[in-house]
């Protein structure tokens, strides 16, 4: 979709990819179903094992549905840092629930070091497969898609912003857009309080599924123009805007792109073409307080 309010009369358009029609409301989705399709390919993955990850919940949401449309059982590590609707989603979806405390409902560089540690165990156990999507590489295949629908249904865009927690995304749509011919500038976002590529620090933070506070392995070689980081505030308020001024209603990591995408249209001018993703929908964050004033 295009922004016809939020963004300023005097800006570059602003095209929105709308993830939140895939299956489980999330991209993960993709990502889910090339990691799994690609590990049975190769038969790292065969009937009667199980699959292990430890994620914010979309990827868990969109894992477990694959698993059970295929007969997998699945072990999700999780944690109090993310959304109750997404711990539930996991477990409607028959995933097997295990829960990593976090530091005070925060996202933070040691919640990551305690699901890397757990995961581990679990990982060596027999007859496991750990998808681990931080260095999956087919996990890059199944986000390309996104960037090849981009050129197919705007046509030539000038930049394209979206933040990172894995960096698939950012990579596979960067990857797409190379591919096709496309010279538009890649620009890596990531929350103020956690500027893991823009400072080399990591943080505490409340944006799910972004900003794990170090460079993920599929960001070391940097595929992007540039990193930006955006205050967390800015992304909570432009969830809100959105919703109430766009009818598009999405969660603080969708905010978080779009107010990034807004201010590089302010800074492009018209004429010219930003696209970003809408990661998920709002319906994953009614319990939290996204909303509630």
């Amino acid at each position: 979709m295009r922004l016809r309010r939020v963004a300023p009369a005097a800006a570059a358009d602003v095209v929105i990819k709308l993830e939140s029609l895939n299956p489980t409301g999330s991209y993960k989705d993709r990502m889910a179903l090339a990691m799994i399709e690609g590990a049975e390919a190769r038969g790292a993955l065969r009937a009667g094992m199980r699959v292990v990850e430890f994620t914010g919940g979309s990827t868990g949401s969109s894992l477990a549905m694959v698993c059970a449309a295929k007969g997998y059982k699945f072990v999700v590590l999780s944690s109090d840092a993310f959304s109750r609707e997404k711990l539930l989603t996991m477990e409607a979806l028959g995933a097997e629930l295990r829960m990593v405390p976090s530091d005070g409902g925060k996202v933070t560089p040691a919640l990551f070091e305690r699901f890397k540690k757990e995961i581990a165990v679990l990982a060596n156990e027999p007859d496991t497969f750990w998808t681990d999507q931080f260095h999956n590489q087919d996990a890059v295949l199944g986000y390309m898609g996104i960037g090849q629908e981009l050129v197919q249904q705007t046509g030539a865009i000038d930049a394209f912003c979206g933040a990172v927690g894995t960096g698939g995304m950012l990579r596979g749509v960067a990857r797409a857009l190379r591919e096709a011919g496309s010279h538009a500038r890649i620009i890596a976002l990531e929350p103020s309080s956690s500027p893991a590529l823009t400072e080399g620090r990591g943080g505490a933070h409340r944006v799910e599924g972004i900003g794990t506070g170090s460079v993920p392995p599929h960001m070391t070689d940097r595929p992007f123009d540039e990193a930006r980081a955006v205050d967390e505030a800015d992304a909570r308020a432009m969830a809100k805007r959105l919703a109430r001024e766009e009818g598009l209603f999405v969660g603080t990591s969708s905010g978080l792109n779009i107010a990034a995408a807004v201010q590089l249209a302010t800074e492009l001018g018209p004429g010219k073409t930003v696209a970003t993703v809408a990661v998920d929908t709002g319906l994953k964050y009614l319990a939290g307080d996204l909303f509630a004033d």
